[in-house]
């Protein structure tokens, strides 16, 4: 069990040295009309594989996404909102 842990363990950093440098990118998103709509757009964008972190600005109605860019690109992310009902678009 031990040689197991020990494996493990030592396995873990050359793991993270294959994930990517997170990317975080800014989306406009639309249709954010009530207080609770970002939390369905926070909700959405977690769910994709590779999100570290979304912040939703209701008064700015944007998304401000951390991911690992390995894992999810930024149009899965426009999509996400878009098929939450709230279409969005990178902000340039």
């Amino acid at each position: 069990m031990r040689r197991l842990f020990l494996a493990a363990a030592l396995a873990l950093p050359s793991l993270a040295a294959l994930a990517g440098a997170p990317q975080t990118v800014t989306l406009d998103v639309k249709n954010m009309t009530c207080p609770l709509c970002p939390i369905t757009v926070r909700k959405a964008l977690e769910k994709a594989q590779g999100v570290a972190e979304a912040k939703i600005d209701f008064e700015k109605k944007t998304a401000t996404v951390t991911f690992d860019p390995d894992r999810v690109d930024p149009a899965a992310l426009v999509k996400a909102t878009t098929d939450a009902g709230y279409p969005s678009a990178l902000r340039p």
